[in-house]
């Protein structure tokens, strides 16, 4: 399993260790809201856990804690994965941050260190996001990222934003070659 770091996170693989801090990600409605409407149980940040570390068992990537370097307090979660979780859909990449550290560049520095993760290593030819609509935050940091507006889609069964950069594109803007 993979271990990440940039310069203010360390991007640990989900497992059993971490569920204090899924616990309070996962329970709080504002983190939740444009997730899945309801905060997770209990049972269900398990639940989640248990899923993460097929994935890792499978793939070899899926979703990582992020651990704030400074406090050691996990802030946040973020992902590499398939759009639908079908491997023949193309990568998604995804985050989520307390609320306590929205708008310190977490959730930019987090999406950058991944992506690199998944072009770099992975070779992945294609990297999307997804998010509610309403979600104005993720579609900056999307934008940021390089991505571009693919239009209005339907995931998880519900209509979502879709963003996406190409190998090709990414390599342009970070300089190395394709």
């Amino acid at each position: 399993m993979t271990i990440l770091d940039s310069a203010r996170l360390r991007f640990e693989p989900m497992q059993d260790a971490h569920y204090d801090g899924l616990r309070r990600l996962n329970s709080d409605p504002l983190v939740m809201r444009f997730i899945s409407v309801q905060p997770e149980t209990p049972d269900d940040t398990h639940a989640v856990i248990a899923r993460v570390k097929a994935r890792w068992e499978t793939l070899g990537y899926a979703w990582w804690s992020l651990i704030e370097r400074d406090s050691g307090e996990l802030i946040g979660a973020g992902c590499i994965q398939h759009l639908g979780h079908d491997t023949s859909n193309p990568h998604e990449i995804g985050w989520r941050l307390r609320p306590d550290r929205w708008g310190q560049g977490y959730a930019i520095e987090a999406a950058e260190r991944m992506a690199r993760f998944a072009f770099d290593d992975l070779g992945v030819p294609l990297l999307c996001a997804i998010c509610d609509p309403e979600n104005a935050a993720s579609r900056r940091v999307m934008e940021k990222l390089g991505m571009t507006y693919r239009g209005v889609e339907t995931w998880h069964g519900t209509s979502v934003t879709a963003y996406g950069i190409d190998r090709a594109t990414w390599a342009r803007r970070h300089g190395v070659h394709a």
